[in-house]
């Protein structure tokens, strides 16, 4: 079986996830891949065009196309795929509204226009069954032969800890009265900001450390408790959450905003926390930062989910078996395509 991946981008956070890492899995079942990120300018899209034929499935990651593409795309391709994990079809939550037409209409015609459908998590899966009934979740997953658990001996500080990219660091800030208010009620806390890019506050000490994949595992061990703040709109609803799952993955307990992902994969009480308000926040961080046991406990519980349905090893055979799927279709429907109408 031969695969095209359409990827956005070699160092983009969701093109190592959902497509690379699973590289060497596949290929030990005999998928012979190749991967190129998407085309720019029309002599090169052309040209690819040209080249689809060649394969049996092309696998589209996370980009909505434009008409014109997607049907040159789709009338030569043997069999399509597309992946996303991101609430596309909405504007961010830094945006006045989060609606729009212009996104809407891109999804509704990628989705239709594809043999299958890969969601990140239940919502995104909901919101693509309205417009084909092929869809398969896979989360976004970590390779757990890479996370190692932390150790768990009684440090001097507690390090409250936030990995992920400046796109996703105002999250953080808004609840940054937190931590400024926690740090008056414990004298051995800090916050630890694993970025490129920083905030800094009045009262508990933040350790910025700037984001290095060769050091990414050893700085969340280096953490005793992981938090994942979002709002509650539309965009936060298609977020699949993988700070969490890396934060489980070394063995650290997640309090968290309970919306979309995170409410699937956080049991309150569990093997983590939700908190809403500050309020909630505040206790809810006190008592992990009051519980050495609880944080182990907790931080276990995660890391044995994640092994379960989180990882690459569980998810892997699932991301096989939708390509294997879509090869041996031999015939389809024929799409339609509108730039006027989805």
């Amino acid at each position: 079986m031969r695969v095209l991946f359409l990827i956005q981008g070699w160092e983009r956070p969701s093109s190592r996830y959902r497509v690379l890492q699973y590289l060497p899995y596949l290929e030990k079942e005999g998928v012979q891949a190749k991967v190129t990120t998407y085309p720019k300018g029309i002599g090169r899209y052309i040209k690819l065009c040209r080249e689809v034929g060649n394969y049996d499935v092309i696998f589209l990651q996370r980009k909505r196309l434009n008409a014109l593409f997607l049907q040159l795309l789709r009338t030569r391709a043997k069999g399509m795929v597309y992946d996303f994990d991101d609430a596309v079809m909405y504007r961010d939550s830094n945006a006045s509204s989060p609606y729009s037409r212009t996104r809407q209409r891109k999804f509704i015609r990628t989705i239709k226009a594809s043999d299958h459908i890969i969601a990140g998590n239940s919502f995104l899966r909901d919101q693509a069954q309205r417009y084909n009934d092929r869809v398969t979740v896979i989360p976004t997953a970590i390779n757990m032969k890479r996370y190692t658990i932390k150790n768990y001996e009684k440090a001097v500080k507690i390090t409250i800890g936030w990995i992920g990219s400046s796109s996703t660091l105002p999250y953080l800030i808004d609840i940054k009265a937190v931590f400024e208010e926690l740090d008056k009620k414990y004298r051995n806390l800090e916050l630890k900001i694993i970025c490129n890019t920083f905030f800094d506050c009045e009262n508990i000490q933040v350790i910025k450390k700037v984001w290095n994949q060769e050091e990414e595992i050893e700085d969340l061990k280096s953490l005793d408790i992981g938090v994942m703040p979002l709002k509650d709109d539309p965009w936060s609803w298609g977020k699949c959450g993988l700070k969490k799952i890396q934060y489980y993955g070394v063995g650290i307990p997640v309090v968290c905003t309970p919306v979309g992902a995170n409410r699937d994969v956080v049991q309150d009480g569990v093997n983590g926390f939700w908190a809403m308000s500050h309020e909630e926040w505040v206790e809810k961080l006190s008592i992990l930062v009051e519980d050495p046991l609880l944080r182990q406990e907790m931080g276990m519980t995660g890391r044995g989910l994640v092994e379960e349905s989180f990882s690459v090893q569980a998810c892997a055979p699932k991301l096989c078996h939708v390509l294997e799927e879509v090869a041996l279709v031999e015939s389809r429907p024929e799409k339609s395509f509108s730039k006027s109408r989805a």
